[in-house]
């Protein structure tokens, strides 16, 4: 009974489970997750498809060469054209970022596979991460002078301490923005998935009749499967593009 409301619950595909134990260190039990294993099979594919796409270097690129050099090229483009020559010194971390964020959201649509990015711990994670790096870019890069960031050119004196006052909570609101947006694509497209799915196994257990009313909510699962696609790329897409926003502000804070 319990495996059979687990297939149904579209809650349940976003259970952490333990794989195996670590063992236990200042009291803290650690152990290997369905989470951790996905993370390190999005790595391992990111790492197979860079390695054997750029191994044969040929001049008539083939299938796997051209997706690595096309992703490639996509990311230093928009790196190039956001942070200028500068700010390619941030396109390995870039890179590393859009690839590993669009290959887990991918490994999440195939079915009884974990959506890495459907936790917010993770999504969370790696929105403080690039925030604490701005600040410490800002700060290496120009000093006391990434305070600029807060104080906007031309404001009046009298408006300027609420200014940046607002300034300085949008600044605070960016990770829990940037990490809620992925998690929250990620999340309602997967339940919205399972609940259609949940529908077509329900109906077709009801005979012909049923079997005939399974067709519009086959077709919708379909339609939301591809539309999911889509999500899971332009997802990556706009992390990589407010990453290389939040990078251009450390760079040049002034307005």
């Amino acid at each position: 009974m319990a495996a059979a409301e687990d297939r149904v619950d579209p809650i349940h595909q976003f259970h952490i489970n333990d794989l195996f134990d670590l063992g236990t260190f200042g009291g803290m039990k650690f152990a290997f997750t369905n989470s951790a294993l996905f993370m390190f099979v999005a790595v391992g594919l990111v790492f197979a498809l860079l390695y054997f796409g750029s191994s044969s270097r040929s001049m008539v690129p083939g299938r796997l060469q051209s997706v690595a050099e096309e992703l490639y090229s996509f990311i230093r483009n928009l790196v190039h054209q956001t942070l200028g020559e500068e700010g390619m010194a941030f396109f390995p971390f870039i890179f590393s970022l859009f690839a590993f964020v669009l290959f887990t959201n991918f490994l999440g649509l195939i079915p009884y596979f974990f959506t890495v990015t459907s936790q917010l711990v993770i999504t969370g994670a790696l929105a403080v991460f690039i925030i604490l790096m701005v600040v410490v870019v800002g700060f290496a890069k120009n000093g006391v002078g990434f305070l600029s960031l807060f104080v906007p050119h031309g404001v009046p004196g009298a408006l300027l301490p609420f200014i940046s006052l607002i300034e300085i909570i949008s600044f605070l609101a960016r990770p829990v923005s940037l990490s809620l947006r992925l998690f929250g694509n990620m999340l309602a497209g997967h339940i919205v998935l399972k609940v259609f799915a949940g529908f077509i196994v329900g109906l077709a257990g009801l005979g012909i009749g049923g079997w005939i009313g399974a067709i519009g909510p086959l077709l919708m699962t379909v339609a939301i499967t591809a539309l999911e696609f889509l999500v899971a790329a332009l997802q990556a897409f706009v992390f990589a593009v407010l990453t290389c926003v939040y990078l251009k502000d450390a760079l040049h804070p002034h307005h």
